[in-house]
């Protein structure tokens, strides 16, 4: 028996409705398209948000296809990570890594100058387009799955709602099939817009979360290719930016690894406010009466814009606010750590003011992902963060701002963000300032200098002839 032969009569008892459906269908996925006026393979492929090669559309199509003869409850995130590896494995030669693995000697050494935190056990990486999308990939789905299935049963009571009451039967026997093929279509637009961020990532760790987990993959890792992108837009020399961002990738692995609360911590809040997203489900029966099938761009638009995910509850507001004060946090750190052990390099504060403009706007891809699942990775108050950060080390000491890090009951709130002589009170430090600090660190040292017997003896313990000799001869009896 043929795919096109796929038999479901054992559960429609042969419904002529359901059987037409099914064709049509199969006429969509066919990838030869319909009669004049009809169905555009390419028009679907731009609903996809994939290049409309040859290539590209019948891999599109072979997963719906698939979709539809074999649904399944789920989405078959396969799809995602097949298409990803396809678009990244369209980006070009090969860079030589040498220069990102010269640099992270050069980096260990500067960071162990200026924070407590260690280095990691698992040494950092180069790694090429194609290996960041396989070992990125399952953290994307993650933050993605709980949004796709929103959209998914959304589309699916809209589609119920609008279908002719003729047609009521036939829905209800296509629907496992319909909300697979409407899974897989999501599954493959998120692999496009992973493949593609593949290509403006200069480093793992670039968008304020570890992407990559899992055994010898925490050291941190840069992109070969991306760092010679970010690169060409500088008027610095390349082998300079690399180090810094070497530096920043490195700072950022090591804080992750020694908070090892932190990444589950910052997974869980993206997670549940995901899970808090509510899809418009107005909003999508007006598409369903408005849309040209002949034109299923149209649905790309729709879902690239973020029109379907409507405004944000307040729940949704205080945990989207909890999750970018939490990224200020993480991204603000990793900035004054890296200017403080990159301050001999040359041209770091050039290169450190386009690495925090690159992490305020992000590339389309991040754009595209931000539209799809309705959650931007945006540390909107960076610099408020690293001011907040450079004010504890300034007023106490590295080991003091990075215990903080100890446990997510220690760090800044929003409210010390806004106010950090609130901070600095907690900590004790709201009167020390640079002066009186290096003035104890005096007080300190001369201590430790009289304990150990290096200091001369005092005045008062001067022998009596010192005195005399210091003063003059003694007066006359």
């Amino acid at each position: 028996m043929s795919a096109n032969d796929h038999d479901d009569s054992g559960n429609q008892g042969g419904n002529p409705d359901f059987d037409e459906l099914q064709r049509i269908l199969r006429d969509m996925l066919s990838g030869n398209g319909a009669p004049e006026g009809g169905f555009d393979p390419e028009q679907l492929a731009k609903a996809a948000g994939i290049p409309g090669d040859p290539a590209a559309m019948q891999g599109l199509f072979n997963t719906l296809r698939g979709a539809m003869q074999q649904p399944t409850d789920g989405i078959d995130w396969s799809a995602t990570r097949r298409t990803a590896i396809e678009v990244a494995s369209d980006g070009g030669a090969a860079h030589d890594p040498a220069s990102v693995l010269r640099a992270f000697p050069v980096a260990t050494l500067w960071l162990d100058e200026v924070t407590e935190i260690g280095p990691t056990s698992d040494a950092p990486r180069a790694l090429s387009r194609i290996e960041w999308v396989q070992q990125s990939v399952d953290t994307w789905i993650s933050m993605a799955e709980p949004v796709a299935e929103s959209v998914t049963q959304a589309l699916m009571g809209a589609l119920q709602s609008q279908m002719p009451e003729e047609l009521g039967d036939a829905l209800q026997g296509a629907a496992p099939m319909l909300r697979s093929v409407g899974g897989a279509l999501f599954a493959v637009q998120l692999g496009t817009i992973i493949g593609k961020l593949s290509g403006e990532v200069v480093s793992a760790g670039e968008i304020g979360i570890p992407l990559l987990t899992g055994p010898g993959r925490e050291g941190g890792a840069l992109l070969p290719g991306g760092v010679a992108s970010f690169a060409e837009g500088l008027d610095q020399d390349v082998e300079a930016v690399t180090l810094y961002l070497a530096v920043r990738e490195l700072a950022h692995a090591r804080l992750f690894r020694h908070s090892k609360w932190l990444r589950l911590h910052l997974l869980s809040a993206i997670t549940d406010y995901a899970r808090g997203i509510r899809i418009d489900t107005d909003r999508i029966e007006e598409v369903a009466r408005d849309i040209d099938p002949a034109h299923p761009e149209q649905l790309q638009e729709l879902l690239s814009n973020g029109a379907l995910i409507p405004p944000k509850t307040e729940a949704q507001e205080a945990a989207h606010a909890r999750l970018e004060t939490m990224l200020a946090l993480v991204e603000g750190w990793v900035d004054v750590v890296t200017a403080d052990a990159a301050k001999r390099l040359p041209g770091a504060d050039a290169i450190a003011e386009m690495v925090r403009r690159r992490r305020a706007t992000g590339g389309p891809a991040e754009h595209a992902f931000s539209a799809l699942v309705g959650l931007e990775l945006r540390p909107r108050r960076l610099r408020d963060a690293a001011a907040l950060w450079r004010l504890v080390g300034e007023r106490g000491d590295a080991q003091v701002r990075d215990g903080l890090w100890a446990h997510p009951d220690l760090l800044p709130t929003a409210e010390e963000l806004d106010h950090p002589a609130r901070l600095l009170e907690r900590l004790g430090l709201a009167g020390a300032t640079s002066e009186s600090k290096t003035d104890a660190d005096d007080f300190d040292a001369a201590l430790a200098q009289l304990l150990d017997g290096e200091l001369p003896p005092h005045d008062g313990d001067r022998p009596p002839h010192d005195d005399r000799a210091d003063d003059g001869p003694a007066p006359a009896p």
